[in-house]
This record gives structure tokens, C-alpha cells and sequence, in this order.
């Protein structure tokens, strides 16, 4: 017989919490530390020098094309196996879901650099400005207004996939949901208040890029 879901909520709050914590924290992880290395692999595939272009190119779409519960496998039971470095599983898991975001970010950067005018880049070189100068002063600060609400979708999109991550049991919110269902013998219940959390925390969070994008269109 299905319980209230408020109920069985009251009952396992601290479960559902601590998973949400867990799911809020690997997601910004991963978005954050995704950011770096997917900027530095952004400028690397905009080099010149082709062999690096592309190999980084190959990178992308080798991340891009493959499922990420297949990546997650293999940082999880494949590096170990490989590498005979045991690391424990949350970092494993990170370390994963880092690498597939750095993928996409990267393409989110490369876009919003390649959306800057040219013209800009003519009228630094004009006040002689070298191509570092260029990067960092002129079309970084401008590309920020086009990566940042893109970068806010990713963040949404990354607490989503981290749903796959309770696969490997890193305390994440359907990782309790599992702990529930095995120790309760609930298996709805839970479920919809797993859906129910991750659809307030995005829904909230979409709200939040929406009204940021508004805003960067009105100063324009």
C-alpha cells in the first residue's frame, strides 16, 4: 500500500537532505573544476598549432560521443584495473563526471569567444595589444556575458546526471532513495520525493539563469 510521501519524508528527512547536500556538492565540483579544464581546453583547440587542436578535438568528441554512465564505469572499476590506483569512489566518480563536463564547457567557452566581433581583436592589435593581452582584456570579459547563463544550464543539467553517479553508491539523492527502497522495502515513495526535490532545486535554479539572462539583455 503506497504511504504519504509526506510521511515517509518526515521519516527520512536527514537521508533525503544529506543526499541533496551530497548531490549539490558533486554537482559544483564538477561544474566548477569542469570550468577550468574546459577553458584551458577551449584556447587549446582555437591554437594554431594543429596537432594539438587536434587532439583536443578528438578528446571532445571521444567525451561527447560515448554515454556517461559508460565513462563512469570506467573511472570507477577501469582505473583501478589499469592503473592499479585505488582511489575512493566519490573522487573516482568526480574525476568522471569532471572530464565529461570539461568536454561540453569547452565548446560553451569556444562559442562564446569565436561570438565576439572580430573587430574587437583588429582594434586591440591596432592599440598593440599582443594576443594574450587581447584574450585576457578584451574578448574574455566580453565572452563572459554569453558563456555564464550557458554555464548556469550546464550546472542543471549536471545535477540531473549525477543521478547516475547512486550507480556507485556516493550518497548522493537517489543513492538514499536506494538505501530506502532496500532497508524499508519502499520503492514509489521515495521516488517521488526524489522527483520532487530535484524538480524544486532546478526548476529554481532555471528561474535564476532566466532572470540573469534578462538582465544582461537589458544592459546591453
Amino acid at each position: 500500500m503506497l504511504q504519504n510521501p509526506l510521511v515517509v519524508f518526515d521519516r527520512f528527512s536527514h537521508l533525503f537532505l544529506e543526499g541533496l547536500m551530497t548531490t549539490l556538492l558533486l554537482s559544483f565540483l564538477t561544474v566548477f573544476l569542469g570550468t577550468i579544464l574546459g577553458s584551458v581546453i577551449a584556447l587549446c583547440k582555437m591554437s594554431k598549432f594543429k596537432p594539438l587542436s587536434l587532439l583536443v578535438t578528438a578528446y571532445i568528441e571521444i567525451i561527447r560521443g560515448t554515454p556517461l554512465l559508460l565513462q563512469l564505469y570506467a573511472f570507477a572499476f577501469g582505473l583501478p584495473i589499469a592503473t592499479g590506483l585505488d582511489l575512493p569512489r566519490f573522487q573516482a566518480i568526480l574525476i568522471a563526471l569532471v572530464l565529461n563536463s570539461s568536454a561540453y564547457v569547452a565548446e560553451i567557452i569556444r562559442s562564446g569567444i569565436q561570438a565576439v566581433d572580430k573587430g574587437q581583436t583588429e582594434a586591440a592589435r591596432s592599440l598593440g595589444l599582443n594576443p594574450v593581452q587581447t584574450m585576457i582584456r578584451i574578448i574574455l570579459p566580453q565572452a563572459v556575458k554569453n558563456i555564464l547563463p550557458t554555464l548556469g544550464n550546464e550546472f542543471i543539467m549536471v545535477i540531473k546526471e549525477t543521478s547516475l553517479a547512486s550507480v556507485f553508491f556516493v550518497g548522493d539523492l537517489m543513492t538514499m532513495v536506494a538505501r530506502i527502497r532496500g532497508s524499508h522495502f519502499m520503492v514509489i515513495e521515495p521516488l517521488i520525493i526524489a522527483g520532487v526535490i530535484y524538480f524544486i532545486v532546478t526548476f529554481t535554479l532555471s528561474k535564476l539563469v532566466a532572470a540573469y539572462e534578462r538582465r544582461l539583455a537589458a544592459s546591453d
